[in-house]
């Protein structure tokens, strides 16, 4: 598969066929993007360094698609600059059409063109080719997602996953310094999009393409990329690597989005947050402040009757890799959830021992605790 990667993308040796192009570098300084009354990019800055594979992530609405609509060129920025490798591409007396930004675009809504055949699709972003070089390039590309029986066939034609895959295909076959995409394998079935996300992203790092790629998903975000930029409400909450973001997030919503946690209120005292389950240190300065302490499910360890907190086991789902088991524990107002490999020792009604790896454990200020 990976030498067949490198052939489809080698760069042609005769008849003016284009080297592959350097790495981009995408810059965007205090973007903001206004629809009448709706702020749907409010003062967005963020770099995409040449080769780095950053993902914009966040629930829908929080503007992730707009943004990477504007650095395409599809929309034009309220207010703001783009840059791409030094050259602004949009700003308040510019704008660059996105034919001639030297991007790859996959869009979620396909984009593909319904009179034209998936072949000459495919095709599009190689017009400075001679035809039957592109067409030989094209085929490649179809052939790289498994729909190269269908080069004649047109868009409408085909599934919803097998037109992002035809989108997929168009976007990579130009080599571009920069592929922006947004929620490319959403529509593929679960073993082929691990497949096609795995190849994909393993290719643009051997060539060395910047990628912004924009997805809902915070697993699908860690697996794929260098850096993360987690979205709310049209603003980037916060930036980092994937483990920055999980083990370190900066506020209550960025843990919130990465992992369901059992969450505590309590009060700090000297800097220390009492619990039913032991005493954490405190994120608050003051005495006497209301605080969330966050566990993760995988921190709850289960021991015999006596050993560590006492608790009790209400019930036991088996959810394939992990059981997830419910536990009451005396003085908790809400009963905790543990995530455990093979638990089926455990019953309803026992009485078993917690632990809890502090690894696992946030704690926040409770802000809504202070209204």
């Amino acid at each position: 598969m990976k030498a067949r990667l490198k052939r489809l993308f080698a760069p042609e040796n005769e008849g003016g066929s284009p080297r592959g192009r350097c790495a981009g570098f995408l810059l965007i300084e205090n973007v903001r993007q206004v629809y009448g009354h709706l702020v749907a990019i409010d003062d967005v800055s963020l770099a995409v360094a040449p080769g780095e594979i950053l993902c914009l992530l966040g629930a829908s609405g929080c503007g992730k698609t707009t943004l990477l609509r504007l650095a395409a060129g599809v929309e034009a920025p309220t207010s703001g600059r783009i840059s791409l490798d030094g050259r602004e591409v949009a700003g308040p007396s510019v704008f660059v059409a996105p034919e001639e930004r030297g991007v790859g675009l996959v869009f979620q809504d396909y984009a593909l063109f319904p009179h034209m055949s998936i072949i000459d699709n495919v095709m599009f972003g190689l017009r400075h080719m001679r035809k039957a070089q592109a067409r030989e390039l094209a085929l490649r590309a179809l052939d790289r997602v498994a729909l190269s029986r269908y080069a004649d066939d047109f868009p409408h034609m085909l599934s919803g996953g097998e037109q992002q895959r035809v989108a997929l295909a168009r976007a990579l076959a130009p080599r571009p310094s920069v592929i922006l995409m947004d929620e490319p394998f959403s529509n593929l079935d679960q073993r082929l999009r691990e497949t096609i996300r795995d190849e994909t992203i393993a290719l643009l790092r051997e060539e060395g393409i910047s990628a912004v790629v924009v997805t809902h998903d915070p697993e699908e975000a860690m697996h794929i990329a260098d850096r993360i930029a987690l979205m709310r409400a049209g603003r980037i909450v916060q930036t980092g690597t994937a483990e920055d973001l999980y083990f370190r997030p900066e506020t209550l919503f960025a843990a919130r989005f990465f992992c369901d946690f059992n969450e505590i209120e309590a009060l700090s005292v000297a800097g220390e947050i009492p619990t039913a389950l032991g005493t954490f240190p405190s994120p608050a300065d003051s005495p006497d402040e209301p605080c969330l302490v966050c566990i993760r499910p995988q921190a709850l360890q289960i021991d015999a009757e006596g050993q560590g907190h006492p608790a009790e086991v209400v019930s036991r789902r088996f959810l394939g890799r992990v059981d997830r088991i419910r536990l009451r524990v005396p003085g908790l107002p809400r009963d905790l959830y543990a995530r455990l490999r093979d638990a089926r020792a455990f019953r309803p009604g026992q009485k078993v021992g917690l632990r809890i790896d502090p690894r696992d454990v946030l704690t926040f200020p409770n802000d809504n605790a202070k209204r």
